[in-house]
């Protein structure tokens, strides 16, 4: 094999890295094009202009950002609300099945503290539905038993098991009723 004698110039040619350490070079790559000049400068007011279409991006990501965390604060405490009052759903549902078999006296401590439980739950939206006699909606009611009537043309609620409660407008829990179905 012979040697080849090489100058530090033709070895520097040769070299893969022959830019190493230097910052700017390495950047580049041949044949690209050089970057602007960092000395040249940009008109004042183009720069300003920049500036000010800058700030007003994030004044409307910030009013934008506002927005949702109020909208999401809201839907929360909807949530939690309904959270909640769902937990007392049992509680009502055993005091309402004392008022229907007389347990609860008018004037006693028990049917004050129904009656404040109802009044509280009144003032955030809570109502019941689910009456003897109602058509029966599937999306409102659990059917747990279907009685054929040839009294009835469509289905029909033939007694309360248990109620249906919402909030506003957003359901907490369907009916549990008895149904009367049309006789074939």
């Amino acid at each position: 094999m012979a040697e080849e004698n090489t100058t530090p110039a033709e070895e520097h040619e040769n070299d893969p890295q022959p830019h190493e350490g230097d910052p700017q070079a390495e950047m580049t790559e041949e044949g690209a094009p050089a970057p602007e000049s960092e000395t040249s400068e940009t008109d004042p007011i183009d720069r300003e202009l920049e500036i000010f279409q800058d700030l007003q991006r994030l004044q409307a990501d910030f009013v934008n950002y506002r927005a949702r965390v109020e909208r999401d604060r809201g839907a929360e405490r909807a949530m939690a609300v309904a959270d909640t009052i769902r937990a007392f759903l049992p509680a009502l549902d055993d005091l309402t099945r004392a008022q229907q078999h007389g347990d609860l006296e008018e004037g006693s401590p028990m049917a004050a503290v129904a009656q404040k439980l109802k009044s509280a739950g009144e003032k955030l939206g809570l109502s019941s539905f689910g009456e003897k006699g109602e058509k029966f909606d599937p999306e409102r009611h659990d059917a747990l038993v279907q009685t054929p009537s040839a009294d009835v043309r469509e289905a029909q609620i033939a007694d309360v098991i248990e109620l249906g409660y919402q909030l506003g407008e957003r359901m907490l829990r369907p009916a549990k009723v008895a149904v009367f179905v049309p006789a074939e």
